[in-house]
Parts: C-alpha cells; structure tokens; sequence
C-alpha cells in the first residue's frame, strides 16, 4: 500500500487556456488567457448512439452539467469515426477512404470532405445548444500514435511505421487540435477546454501487436521512449491541459503521465498498476476511472459505484477526503454502441456516483 499523500501534495485545479479563434486572425497562443478551474466530478469519453448532434450535445449537457463534452456519433458513417474524424483535423495534409482503411493521398476527395463537414456541424450544434455553458468542455481525438496506426500512407502500409510520416502526421494534428479548440472556445466563450487524446491502438504499437495491411504479420514494437517523446512533443504544443485516454488492456498510464498528460482515462476493471496510479496522484495528476460499462448493462446503484471507487482509493493509499478532488467518474469506454437509453442512464449514473464520495 501507497502511504497517504502529505498536506503538501499539489492540488486538482488545472490552469485552462482559451485560445482566440483563428478565423479573426488571432495568434492563439500568443493571446491565450489562462483561466483557472477546477476539473468536473464526472463527465463521459466521447462517443455516443446516435446521429443527431444537437440532441446528442442537449444529452450531454443535460446529464453531465459539470463537464460536458463534443459528442462523437460514429452511427453517422465514414468520416464520423474515431480516424475518420480526427483526421479531418488535420492541417495541409489530404486522406480518403479505401476498402482497407483511411489512406493518406496527394489530394482531398470526398471523403475528406464528408468528415469535415460532419464537424463543422457538431460546431454549429454547439453554438445552437450550448453557447452559454460555462465551466469545463472536453473534445476529443486520436491521438498521434491511434492516428498514425489506423491511416495507410500512398503505398500502402502503416503511416506508423514511418518516423517521418508520423512527425507529419503529430505536427498537423496539434495544429488542427489548436484550431479546433479556439473554434470551440469562440462557440462557447464559458468553455473551460480541454483536450482528450484517445490511444486504444497505444498497447499494440509498444506491444508489436498491430497487424500488418496484409493481415499476415504483426508489426515491430516501438521503443517505449520513442512513443513518450513523439507524444510529449504533441502534448507541449497544445494550448490547454490533455487528457490521455486508453480503455485497453495494459494502458500505458506511467508513460502517458511522463508525455505531460494533465488527466488520465482508464477503465477502472483493467488497471492493476497501483504504483503508476499512485505515483500520477503524488503528481498531481487527475485520474478519470471509468466504473461503468460501456455498452448495455445491468447498472448498480450509484451509491455501490462510488463505494466502489472508495475502497480502490483506499487500496492506493490515500486519505478519504481527497477522493472527490482527485477523481473524474467516466464510463469505462465510449458509448457508441449502447443503446439510446442505456448511454443516458450511463451518463446519469456517473454524475449520481460522484456526488457519494464528496467529503462528509
């Protein structure tokens, strides 16, 4: 067991930058102000049933009013999934969809063009929905090593296998990632932004676990150190705090800590590593465990939850009283694949779930 944390252990405030929106020509990190505030007690992942924006977003702010976030709605097809939509973020690079996969090409097509409308109208829903929400708003993406190992280059294999490739891809995503938030910040001006990064392809790329394009083979591993400083090289370029997110087995927490992640997204049934979550807590890290299925479920009471979440918080070793301002309760993956009234009832059981482990 990990002793309890000392008075001095550092506090769960993040310091938030809202960007300006580049649409006026602002420099956005040039003119960023730093807004101090408190993460939420629970929030969801990202993906959501569905194909509505605006009533996946009024969903969202409805269930999660202390921390919202994007919807995403992969039911809407090509372009509207974890790849697809995050590589429509991407600045000055083009991509198009194959019968194998998402491809990086010499020029945009349809495709590109169909995910980047299906984003501009999760912006236009968020205007419409949520223009006066104040407080903190996660968005979420592939992270650079998920994106780098889902899109194919021009010949045809893993742009991940390719360190050039890969320092593309980071440099344009953290340019888009930029972008995106000041778009964002600029819908809704009370909007406290954070950024999630997902990495459920992470395990396999430092396991040598992903498949070739064939099929036929597995991929080399890549050196862990490697991985951490591609990573912090996209994390120190965004203007607002990251939350890394990684609902597979084996989620690398210590290295996504040591990329500078603000937050780390787990799902709670799979974390074993005591150790790496303590040592994230002594740091300062928030921890966002995720304690409910993602996909249909008999759900506990709220209260066995969060009884739950005490006794692990127990095992880590620190006081009762810090749970609250340590801890964001999530679902244990997104959602996208429950059903409409089990991803409410989710939402709603987190958000009843957090409010047990206030103090006293």
């Amino acid at each position: 067991m990990r002793p309890a944390a000392g008075p001095d252990r550092r506090t769960s405030v993040a310091v938030v930058t809202t960007p300006t929106d580049p649409a006026r020509g602002d420099d956005a990190a040039a003119d960023a102000t730093p807004v101090p505030t408190a993460w939420g007690p629970a929030t969801g992942v990202g993906s959501l049933p569905g194909a509505d924006p605006a009533e996946a977003l009024r969903q969202v702010v409805g269930e999660l009013p202390d921390f919202a976030h994007l919807p995403e709605l992969p039911a809407r097809g090509p372009g509207a999934d974890l790849i697809g939509r995050s590589a429509a973020l991407l600045v000055d690079l083009a991509f198009d969809l194959t019968p194998a996969g998402w491809r990086l090409v010499p020029r945009a097509g349809i495709d590109q063009r169909r995910a980047e409308e299906l984003l501009a109208r999760d912006l236009d829903a968020l205007h419409d929905v949520a223009d006066r929400w104040t407080g903190p708003f996660k968005v979420q993406a592939a992270g650079p090593w998920t994106l780098a190992a889902g899109l194919e280059r021009t010949r045809g294999d893993r742009a991940v296998v390719d360190a050039g490739a890969r320092r593309d891809l980071a440099q344009s995503l953290a340019e888009g990632l930029t972008a995106h938030v000041a778009a964002v910040a600029a819908r809704v001006p009370g909007a406290a932004v954070v950024v999630q990064l997902d990495e459920p392809s992470l395990p396999a790329v430092l396991q040598g676990g992903l498949p070739t394009v064939s099929g036929f083979g597995k991929l080399a591993a890549i050196e862990a150190a490697v991985v951490e400083q591609e990573l912090a090289d996209l994390v120190s370029r965004l203007p607002v705090p990251v939350v890394a997110h990684c609902c597979a087995p084996r989620a690398p927490l210590g290295l996504f800590r040591a990329a500078g992640a603000a937050a780390l997204s787990f799902d709670l049934g799979l974390v074993q590593d005591l150790d790496a979550l303590g040592t994230a807590v002594e740091a300062g890290t928030r921890l966002f465990p995720g304690v409910v299925p993602g996909t249909d479920a008999t759900l506990p009471t709220a209260k066995a939850t969060a009884s739950r979440v005490q006794a692990w918080w127990r095992e880590l070793g620190f006081p009762g009283d810090d749970l609250a301002g340590a801890v964001t309760l999530t679902p244990s993956c997104g959602l996208a694949g429950a059903t409409p009234a089990y991803a409410r009832a989710a939402m709603a059981h987190v958000r009843e779930a957090a409010r047990y482990l206030l103090p006293g």
